[in-house]
């Protein structure tokens, strides 16, 4: 859990998340949060890992300076590195979404990319908790319904057709703390200048919403969103143990039977499995009505031109692309 302030300077950054003999994926972006994670790991002995970026060609030359940079970290390094390029921005057109979501679909689809060619089904990621409390508020304003619990410090994923295990060991970190570390070990890593404008959602929130929220209740309240995403997490991992929706299809006589938090849960877990953008409470909402006995309807339309179908006694998805985190 990170300190009462997120101003606090830990020496030492958590790393026990991560199973040492274990070969692994770190995803490196170049900036400040990656940068240092994967210090870390190597200061700490880890042997076993990969280096994996992603250009988005959103950048320009700026994104093709951080794939260099982070192609000569990891030879200076000594660990392998693995460089994609993915046109995000051509995805939000084809997708119809946002830039947003384009990139984290390009992402997950390269890391199960690169977890299929090193054989390799672990990737290390540098989210902390600065980013932990804002996923809470943006799910929370998007109306995220059972997506609140923000993300996980051990989560796995299908995507493509890879079963990915993905650890987060800074989730209880604060960026401040990161920062300080990487200038405690002099550590070199790019600023994405992108992250100073206000023209994606994350960036207004992080730069606009999060500090006026903190004036006017006159404390910081990143804490306050960190703890509720960790409590709501944990209540989530209850309701999972009853709940696993990951297959292919759905009973819908099996969904009848679940009460009506459990039956949002599974349709959740269900879209996820299947790679869907965008899950808010109207999406679940509008899938809960496929499952009563009377139901007229047979089909919701999903992001990115799929479709929830109900037919001969299942839910099922067809058209669009194949499965993607």
């Amino acid at each position: 859990m990170p300190e009462k302030s997120p101003k606090a300077d830990r020496q030492a950054l958590p790393l026990d998340d991560v199973p040492l003999t274990r070969r692994a994926l770190v995803g490196v972006s170049g900036g400040v949060d990656s940068t240092a994670l994967l210090h870390a790991l190597v200061g700490k002995g880890y042997r076993k890992l990969t280096v994996a970026h992603l250009d988005h060609r959103l950048r320009g030359a700026a994104g093709a300076g951080d794939a260099r940079f982070v192609r000569a970290l990891a030879k200076r390094l000594d660990v392998p590195v693995i460089i994609g390029r993915t046109d995000v921005a051509a995805m939000a057109r084809e997708g119809k979404v946002s830039i947003e979501t384009a990139a984290r679909e390009a992402r997950y689809r390269f890391f199960a990319q690169a977890a299929r060619e090193t054989r390799c089904r672990t990737i290390v990621l540098a989210h902390q908790a600065d980013d932990q409390a804002e996923t809470f508020l943006f799910n929370a304003l998007r109306g995220g319904g059972s997506g609140l619990g923000g993300m996980r410090r051990r989560s796995v994923r299908e995507i493509d057709g890879v079963k990915l295990e993905i650890i987060r060991p800074w989730l209880g970190v604060w960026r401040a703390e990161i920062e300080a570390y990487a200038a405690r070990e002099n550590i070199r890593y790019r600023e994405d200048a992108t992250n100073a404008s206000c023209e994606h959602t994350r960036n207004r929130l992080r730069r606009r919403v999060i500090p006026m929220l903190s004036r006017e209740m006159g404390r910081d309240v990143r804490v306050s969103l960190w703890r509720a995403a960790e409590v709501i997490a944990a209540q989530q991992e209850c309701i999972e143990e009853a709940v696993t929706a990951t297959a292919d299809q759905l009973s819908v006589a099996a969904l009848r039977a679940l009460p009506e938090a459990l039956l949002r849960r599974a349709i959740h877990d269900w879209l996820r499995h299947h790679g869907i953008a965008r899950i808010s409470f109207a999406l679940i909402e509008s899938i809960c009505v496929l499952v009563p006995a009377d139901a007229v309807k047979a089909k919701v339309n999903l992001p990115g031109g799929r479709f929830a179908r109900r037919r001969e006694g299942v839910l099922f998805i067809d058209g669009g692309p194949g499965q993607a985190g």
